[in-house]
C-alpha cells in the first residue's frame, strides 16, 4: 500500500530501509500492531502463576508495548514523525486500521497535526482522489474509541475468564488450558448446541393434503390450512393423526351437491429490487455455498484481488456505493464487456449504466463501501482458479445493479369448501430484469415463476375434483460449516435466548468483524475444538468443546451479551456510547464471571476421587521425597497420601469439620506441637488440640 501511495505522490520515488522518499513527502507503514497489549505478568510479575485469589485482573493504567518483532520499524516512524511538520493516517478504513496508527501516534505523544486519508481501491486513479479529499484525523477519533474498547474489552474476558475457568477445570482434574473469547465461545456453543439438537432429534411425521378445485376458467391446487381448533394438531400446527386425514378426505368426497366458494382472491404487483453488492460476510458466504471455500480463503484472495488492485477495499462490513462513484460505471463496465470467454462480458455488454439501483446511497457509507471491482482492466488469465471465482461473484453482484428491477404478479387464493380452508399462491413474471444475471446460475435461482392460476374473482364458486394425502417427515436442523457459521455470527439475533433481545438486535452488526470472524473460526479449528468433517466440510465441535461450553454460565455461551456489546461497537462509531461506560459494564461482568467461575464445580476427570473433598481427583505427583497423590483440587483441598505400586494408598478415614462441614480434619505438626486443622483451610481456620490421636472437639 504504501508502494502504491507513493507512485501517485509527485517526482521521482526514492526506497530507503522502511520508508520512500517522494518531493511531497515521505511515506513509511506498519504492518499488524506494532504496539501490543501488555501480559497480565507484564503489569506485575505476580500474575506470572495462575492464581484465583489474584482474579480478576483489572489494569489501572493500560498499558501497551513494542512488540519485538516490529521494534525496527517502530524507530523508522519515531525517527519520521519527529522530523515532520504534518501527518497523514493511511490505516485501513475501519476500525481497526484507525487504531494501529492512532495508538503509535498517541504512545509517542505527537502533538503534530494529523490528516486522514481513506483508501477503498489501491488504483491510481481512487488514490490520488483520496488524497485530494484528506480530513481532520480528530473526525475518526470515535472510530479508534470503538477499536479501543473492542480490545480492552477481549483482554478483560480473555485473560480473566481464560484464567478462571482453566483453574476451575484444573481442580475438577482436567489438565487443560481453557481459552475463552467474548466473540469465541459464543460462536463455538453455537456448534455445540447443534451437534446436540442433532444427537436428540427425533423425527416427527405428520400429514399435509392438496385438494384441486375446478374453477370455469381451469383447475387450481390448493393447500388444505387446518383451523387453529382443529384436533389432532401439534404445537407447531402439524397435523399427526393419519386417521384425521383421511376422515377429511372422505367427508370432502361424500356426495352432497356442496361446491366451494372463492372467498380471497388478491393480485399485487410485486418489485423485486437488485441484490445488493457485496459486504466481506456476504461473499465469503456465497462463495462457501457456491465453491465450498472456507471463509479465510476468501477474505485471502480478496485481499490478494484488492493488492492487484482490479477490487475495492476487502475488509468491508457494508453493502452499499457513494454516489460520486456512479459516474465510473460506464468505465467498470466497459471494461468488464472485454473480458473474453466469459459470462461476465456478456451480462456487461447487456448492462445499462444509466440505471441506478437502490445500493447508491450515501447514508449508509461509513468508512468504507461495498466490494466492487475498480477501472483497472483485470487479466483474468493471470488469475488462480480461485481469484477468478472470487472476482467472478463481485464483479456479477455490480453489473446487477444496471439492470432493472425484477417485476411479478402475486396471487392469492382463498377457498372454503365444507368448512374448510384451502389456500394457494402463484406468481406470473412480468419483467425479469436483474435476475437475468443471477437467473444463469443454478445455485441462485430462488423461486422459478409459476404458472398463473386461473382468473377469478371473490365469490365464485366452484367444484370439488379430489385430495390428497401427503406423508411428511420433519428434518433435522443442518450442521453448520465454515460458511454458515460465519452467516450465523452475521445473523447473531436468529441465535440470542432472551425473545426481548432477539427483536432489539434483529439490526445488529453480527458478532466480531468482517476482517476477524473468519480468523476466529479458523483459530477454533487450529485449537482443537472444531474439526472439518470430510468431504462435506461440516463442522464437528471435539470432547474439548464440549468441556469448554459445558464449563461455561450462559453468559459466556449464548451471545445475547456479546450481541448487545457488539452493537454498542457500532453506537460508539456513531458517538452515542461511551468508552469508560462500556469498559464499566465489562469489568462488571468479568467479576461476575470470575466469581461464578471460583464457585463452579466441573464432572470430574479422574480414576481416583479425592475421599476428602470429594471435589477433585487424587493425581500423582513427583515431590522432593519422591512419588505421592495429591488433590487436583489444592490448594482448597490439601489432601495426600503414599503411592502405592501406581495407585494412591488408602488414607485414613478424617473427621468432619463440625465448623465449615466441608473439610476434614487432619493431624498438622506445629511450632508448639501437634495439631488438628481443617483440610478447608484457608477459607476454614479451625483447629483442634490433640488428645490421645483424636481431635478434642470440646475445645
Amino acid at each position: 500500500m504504501g508502494a502504491e501511495i507513493a507512485k501517485c505522490l509527485t517526482g521521482p520515488v526514492t526506497r530507503k530501509d522502511g520508508y520512500l522518499v517522494t518531493k511531497d513527502g515521505v511515506v513509511t507503514w506498519g504492518f499488524g500492531h506494532i504496539l501490543r497489549q501488555a501480559e497480565p505478568n507484564e503489569y506485575d510479575s505476580k500474575y506470572q502463576k495462575w492464581r484465583m485469589e489474584d482474579l480478576p485482573i483489572i489494569p489501572e493504567d493500560w498499558k501497551l508495548l513494542i512488540d519485538k518483532s516490529c521494534e525496527k520499524q517502530f524507530y523508522i516512524i519515531k525517527g519520521l514523525i519527529e522530523k515532520a511538520t504534518e501527518i497523514v493516517h493511511a490505516g485501513d478504513p475501519d476500525r481497526e486500521g484507525q487504531l494501529l496508527i492512532d495508538e503509535v501516534l498517541d504512545y509517542l505523544g505527537n502533538a503534530k497535526p494529523v490528516k486522514r486519508i481513506l483508501l477503498n481501491a489501491l488504483d491510481e486513479k481512487s488514490i490520488k482522489k483520496a488524497i485530494c479529499s484528506l480530513r481532520d484525523n480528530h473526525e475518526f477519533l470515535n472510530l479508534k474509541q470503538s477499536a479501543l474498547a473492542r480490545a480492552r474489552a477481549d483482554w478483560l474476558i480473555g485473560m480473566n475468564l481464560s484464567r478462571a475457568y482453566t483453574l476451575a477445570a484444573q481442580r475438577a482434574g482436567h489438565r487443560v488450558t481453557l481459552p475463552i473469547g467474548r466473540v469465541k465461545t459464543p460462536t463455538l456453543a453455537l456448534v455445540v448446541r447443534r451437534e446436540r439438537e442433532l444427537e436428540n432429534f427425533v423425527p416427527v411425521d405428520y400429514f399435509t393434503m392438496k385438494a384441486d378445485f375446478e374453477h370455469v376458467n381451469g383447475v387450481v391446487t390448493t393447500n388444505w390450512k387446518p383451523k387453529d381448533e382443529q384436533r389432532g394438531l401439534d404445537s407447531e400446527g402439524r397435523l399427526l393423526d393419519k386417521n384425521i386425514a383421511e376422515g377429511l378426505t372422505q367427508k370432502f368426497s361424500d356426495g352432497d351437491a356442496s361446491s366451494g366458494k372463492v372467498v380471497l382472491y388478491e393480485t399485487a404487483e410485486k418489485k423485486e429490487s437488485q441484490r445488493l453488492p457485496f459486504s466481506l460476510s456476504a461473499l465469503q458466504v456465497l462463495a462457501g455455498k457456491r465453491f465450498g471455500y472456507e471463509p479465510q480463503q476468501v477474505l485471502d484472495t480478496a485481499q490478494r484481488l484488492y493488492e492487484k488492485k482490479i477490487t475495492t477495499y476487502p475488509r468491508s462490513d457494508c453493502d452499499f456505493l457513494p454516489q460520486n462513484q456512479f459516474e465510473d460505471a460506464s468505465i467498470i463496465l466497459a471494461n468488464l464487456a472485454q473480458i473474453a470467454d466469459t459470462k461476465l462480458a456478456q451480462w456487461a455488454g447487456e448492462a445499462d449504466p444509466k440505471i441506478k439501483s437502490r445500493a447508491w446511497n450515501d447514508k449508509k457509507i461509513s468508512a468504507h463501501h461495498a466490494i466492487i471491482p475498480t477501472q483497472e482492466k483485470c487479466n483474468m488469465q493471470a488469475l488462480s482458479e480461485l481469484e477468478k471465482n472470487i472476482y467472478f461473484l463481485i464483479a456479477q453482484a455490480y453489473i446487477t445493479q444496471f439492470y432493472p428491477v425484477h417485476i411479478y404478479d402475486q396471487t392469492k387464493i382463498e377457498i372454503e369448501y365444507k368448512q374448510e380452508t384451502f389456500v394457494t399462491s402463484g406468481r406470473v413474471l412480468k419483467q425479469v430484469g436483474w435476475k437475468e444475471v443471477y437467473g444463469a446460475e443454478p445455485d441462485d435461482k430462488k423461486e422459478e415463476a409459476q404458472e398463473a392460476l386461473p382468473a377469478m374473482k371473490k365469490g365464485d364458486m366452484v367444484e370439488y375434483v379430489s385430495a390428497k394425502i401427503e406423508n411428511k417427515a420433519t428434518k433435522p436442523p443442518v450442521r453448520f460449516t465454515a460458511a454458515t457459521l460465519l452467516a450465523a455470527m452475521k445473523e447473531i439475533h436468529k441465535y440470542v435466548k432472551n425473545p426481548e433481545s432477539k427483536k432489539k438486535l434483529k439490526d445488529v452488526y453480527g458478532i466480531g468483524t468482517e476482517a476477524t470472524r473468519a480468523t476466529i473460526i479458523k483459530e477454533l479449528m487450529t485449537r482443537g475444538f472444531l474439526v472439518n468433517e470430510a468431504k462435506k466440510k461440516n463442522l464437528l465441535p471435539t470432547e474439548s468443546a464440549y468441556l469448554l461450553i459445558d464449563a461455561l454460565p450462559d453468559e459466556m455461551t449464548y451471545p445475547d451479551s456479546t450481541a448487545i456489546w457488539e452493537n454498542n461497537l457500532h453506537l460508539m462509531v456513531e458517538g452515542d456510547a461511551e468508552l469508560e461506560q462500556f469498559l464499566h459494564e465489562q469489568i462488571v461482568f468479568t467479576k461476575l464471571l470470575c466469581q461464578k467461575a471460583n464457585d463452579s464445580s466441573l464432572p470430574l476427570n479422574g480414576e481416583h476421587q479425592c475421599p476428602r473433598c470429594k471435589k477433585g481427583v487424587l493425581q500423582l505427583k513427583n515431590g522432593k521425597n519422591g512419588a505421592f497423590w495429591g488433590c487436583s483440587n489444592f490448594p482448597r483441598c490439601r489432601a495426600t497420601c503414599d503411592d502405592e505400586n501406581g495407585k494412591p494408598k488408602e488414607m485414613p478415614k478424617l473427621e468432619l469439620c463440625p465448623r465449615c462441614k466441608q473439610g476434614s480434619l487432619r493431624l498438622i505438626n506445629g511450632k508448639n506441637g501437634a495439631f488438628w486443622g481443617c483440610t478447608n483451610y484457608p477459607s476454614c481456620m479451625a483447629t483442634f488440640n490433640d488428645q490421645d490421636g483424636k481431635p478434642n472437639l470440646g475445645n
